[in-house]
């Protein structure tokens, strides 16, 4: 009997033992940390953390930080990043862990371009997205050699350019502004200089660059086509350096480094154009030649952005980041007869303001959050002034201004969780409260007897709309093959006592088929709550934004896509995507009606209507070697509806959209051999625009009155476009930095694009005996245009 008792008391011990050591096999636990630059101290966005022995990986997010849960035992890291060294290290897993990684440049790799594969490669659930490296950015040769990221990323499939040289882009078939861009994360309404001719993003302050067409992850929101999140720089923990660039049309100084060295660092970057500043001399000369008085005027525009990156410790950091822009026209002539001296004034400027603050905490190693309170403001203001002062003391100044802009104050708390190597969680929501300011006119009189001295302003009052949103999404390897990312968006926009609610579904799915070659299908459902007044393909300081109201209702899109990927033997990216999306509600004036940046009455003077565009999209990359660059095209679709009872165009009739091209092909190649030198070539090619021309008119033989006969909206196409633009780089290793040396030429075989067509009474022509009183005339902004720029890093 007691022999027994010692059986079952081992028989229990033995099973104890073997049930905690299994436990204690299968415990896991948790890696965390960031993953920065050894040179900068820069945090590395979306560089992944794989262990070589399980297959399970992470990618750090926006901050730089990675999670990734483990069995207990032997892991074997693989870091890596593009552009930097890869790191490898063997560990024995035996507790959660706080592992920091610093990775090294790699020379080898400094020649990789535009590489998809940290966001859009076969791997990854997510399609339709693609991470742009800034140098790379940096290398394509762009008018006036004016380095530009938004004409940079028209060179991707589905990305269109606007008119020639502008820097809009347009999404799939969306419009200018469908598109949602987010400077660290907060919105920016106004992204243009000059008309759209330069985009308001300086390079030099810029970390990261990531452009969504579609497939959007469910934590973004309020656009329909396009998503553009730009990260800048936090600033070199090391030390104190910078670059100093001259070019043809602007200035740019950058400065980083630490305040308080490993815990407080800086970057500023600053741009101005100068050409104001080298033709005053001129103006002034001809105004004096001319009698005109003394005359000062020009045009300028600058980009300030600031950023300070305090770091509490590896799981805590404080970041506060500032930028802005104007553009602004000025011109001031004074007269003076000796008697009397009289002072006209023309004052015109525009631009953005954004402040952020934001707290990084890591609450556990498996949980990240990313609180951010932010201010936005685009304001724009015109004034006109005429000012008269005496020998005596008698004076009189009047002036007259308009003012409208649009103010954001934004709360948003953004989580990520990792729960697994097989789950990776965001959530979060945000708070945006919208303070629309119509068009306010102001008049000032002030004079020396101060009887008749004015101060008033009229227009209308403020309009205050609430944002509301949140979101939730995970991203779930299923199996080793198939992977999803499933999430929602809940929105609602109130304002004037009108509610509107959106609950916008988003799924995405990747299947691999073997190693190198996966297919990919995604859905995305998209709202948006504030439309664009706007006459003009340009940029203008007078459009205005504008909220949804109890008439006009917000614009929703449906989009799905399926795509294959395929990796080449590991040196040429592949993929096919199709694509197509329906848009609802979408505004274009009414026949007729204009907009010259007055609000008043505009609900009356715009009609609501259905879009769709559908195409296929073709890319071919290489990312490694001294010879690096892309081939693309895009064949697409994008038409107009406006059928509503009493909102019709074109009689209810379907008509192809302002930029609806067919073809676009853009072709982009880097070389470089060496440090010393490099050379990049980008050609495109696309279908012509569509405009509204009247072909044929006709004369009435009683009255003699002309009318003209115009098929249907939009039934002009013009001439296709295409340009060659070049560009080297010479780089030589000075005692305390590099000098960089950059010629550029744009449009190299000088061919004269259509900026506009028109027709003109005041051209007439012969053509088989028959005479013409009129013609279309093509009008072309920009032939072949060199540059040169200097540039000093150190």
């Amino acid at each position: 009997m007691q022999t027994m008792t010692h059986i079952r008391t081992h028989t229990i011990i033995f099973a104890v033992t073997m049930f905690l050591c299994s436990a204690l096999m299968a415990q896991n636990y948790t890696i965390s940390g960031t993953v920065r630059a050894t040179s900068t101290g820069e945090t590395l966005i979306s560089a992944t953390v794989y262990d070589m022995l399980s297959g399970k990986g992470a990618l750090t997010n926006a901050q730089g930080r990675y999670s990734l849960t483990l069995p207990r035992g032997r892991v074997a890291l693989r870091v890596s990043y593009v552009g930097y060294k890869t790191l490898y290290d063997t560990i024995e897993l035996v507790a959660n862990r706080e592992m920091n990684v610093k990775l090294e440049s790699s020379v080898q790799l400094q020649t990789v371009t535009i590489r998809a594969d940290r966001v859009s490669s076969h791997r990854s659930s997510q399609m339709s997205a693609i991470d742009v490296p800034v140098d790379n950015i940096k290398s394509v040769p762009v008018l006036f050699g004016e380095t530009d990221v938004l004409k940079a990323l028209q060179l991707l499939p589905g990305v269109q350019s606007g008119t020639e040289g502008l820097s809009g882009i347009y999404v799939r078939g969306g419009g200018p502004d469908q598109n949602l861009f987010l400077l660290d994360g907060v919105p920016l309404y106004n992204v243009n200089h000059l008309g759209g001719f330069f985009s308001a993003f300086n390079a030099d302050a810029i970390k990261n660059v990531t452009l969504y067409k579609g497939s959007f992850p469910a934590r973004f929101g309020g656009r329909l086509s396009s998503v553009l999140d730009i990260t800048t720089n936090d600033g070199n923990d090391k030390k104190i350096g910078g670059d100093i660039s001259v070019g043809v049309v602007a200035a740019k100084v950058n400065l980083e480094g630490p305040l308080y060295k490993d815990k407080t660092t800086f970057n500023v970057s600053y741009r101005r154009t100068y050409f104001d500043l080298l033709m005053q001399p001129m103006i002034m000369a001809v105004g004096l030649a001319e009698d005109m008085g003394r005359t000062n005027m020009g045009y300028y525009f600058y980009d300030l952005n600031a950023k300070v990156t305090h770091r509490f410790s590896d799981r805590s950091r404080l970041i506060a980041s500032w930028y802005s822009g104007d553009d602004k026209i000025y011109a001031r002539v004074k007269y003076n007869d000796g008697y009397q001296s009289e002072t006209v004034k023309l004052g015109y400027n525009w631009g953005n303001m954004v402040g952020s603050l934001r707290w990084n905490y890591e609450l556990s190693p498996k949980l990240f959050m990313n609180i951010t309170g932010a201010y936005t403001q685009y304001r724009n203001k015109v004034s006109v002034g005429y000012e008269t002062d005496g020998k005596g003391s008698d004076f009189s100044d009047v002036e007259m201004s308009y003012n409208s802009g649009i103010r954001d104050i934004t709360l948003k708390g953004d989580f990520d969780y990792q729960p697994g190597p097989d789950h990776t969680v965001k959530f979060g929501g945000a708070y945006v409260h919208h303070i629309f300011q119509p068009e306010v006119i102001g008049l000032k009189e002030e004079s020396s007897d101060h009887e008749y001295d004015i101060d008033t302003a009229v227009g209308g009052s403020a309009i205050h709309a609430e944002e509301m949103s949140l979101y939730a999404e995970d991203d779930w390897s299923i199996s080793e093959a198939f992977k999803v990312n499933v999430g929602v968006n809940v929105t609602g926009f109130a304002v004037q006592g009108s509610f509107y609610p959106s609950l916008q579904p988003r799924v995405s799915g990747r299947y691999m088929l073997n190693e190198d070659l996966s297919v990919k299908v995604g859905y995305s459902f998209m709202t948006q709550y504030m439309h664009q007044l706007s006459n003009s393909s340009i940029s203008l300081p007078t459009d205005l934004w504008v909220p949804v109201t109890a008439k006009i209702e917000p614009m929703y899109a449906h989009q799905v896509a399926a795509g294959v990927f395929y990796n080449l033997m590991g040196l040429v990216d592949l993929s096919m995507e199709l694509y197509g999306k329906n848009m609802e509600n979408m505004l274009e004036y009414r026949d007729g009606a204009s907009f010259m940046g007055s609000s008043t009455g505009w609900e009356e003077k715009v009609c609501m209507g259905d879009g769709w565009s559908y195409g296929m999209e073709l890319l071919a990359q290489r990312s490694i070697g001294q010879v690096t660059g892309w081939v693309g095209y895009t064949l697409s679709r994008t038409m107009r509806r406006f059928d509503r009872e009493g909102q019709k165009l074109n009689d209810g009739e379907p008509f192809p959209a302002k930029y609806d091209r067919r073809h676009d092909i853009s072709v982009m190649v880097s070389y470089k051999p060496s440090k010393k030198f490099d050379a990049s070539a980008t050609w495109v090619f696309s279908s012509g625009n569509v405009g509204t021309l009247a072909m044929q008119r006709f004369v009435d033989p009683e009255t003699g009155a002309q009318s003209s006969y115009i098929e249907h909206r939009n039934n002009f196409r013009m001439p296709a476009y295409h340009r060659l633009d070049v560009g080297v780089n010479f780089h030589k290793q000075k005692e305390h930095g590099v000098r960089t040396l950059s010629i550029s030429v744009y449009n190299l075989y000088n061919r004269q694009n259509p900026f506009m067509v028109y027709r003109s009474s005041s051209h007439s022509y012969t053509l088989n005996g028959k005479h013409y009183n009129s013609a279309l005339v093509q009008l072309s902004l920009f032939p072949i245009i060199p540059s040169l720029s200097y540039n000093y890093k150190f």
